[in-house]
């Protein structure tokens, strides 16, 4: 399993980033797949939650309303498009699945919200 995030940055508040995690090793489609991310001196937090076939997503409070999660089985990619973000966006992102008790992570992504 191998899962490679990609398309953080300094953004300003209020600003837009899409992430994408790239996965490989596995039979992508048949996986749930989380966003999750930590900011310094806390503990990592889920942030969004997508089925294997994208029908059921689901959001941390902070996200709700801000951030989208997709898919695109064909391409073995999962997004987060993030929107209207603001400082306490600031954190490193990890795309995850699991299966039979065993979570697989990337290396994260850097997403840094300050003017």
């Amino acid at each position: 399993v191998q899962l490679v995030e990609s398309g953080g940055g300094l953004v300003q508040p209020g600003g837009s980033l899409r992430l994408s995690c790239a996965a490989s090793g596995f039979t992508f489609s048949t996986y749930a797949m989380r966003w999750y991310r930590q900011a310094p001196g806390k503990e990592r937090e889920s942030v969004a939650f997508i089925s294997n076939e994208g029908g059921t997503t689901n959001y941390a409070d902070s996200a709700k309303g801000r951030f989208t999660v997709s898919r695109d089985n064909a391409k073995n990619t999962v997004y987060l498009q993030m929107n209207s973000l603001k400082p306490e966006d600031t954190a490193v992102y990890y795309c995850n699945t699991w299966r039979w008790g065993v979570d697989y992570w990337g290396q994260g992504t850097q997403v840094t919200v300050s003017s």
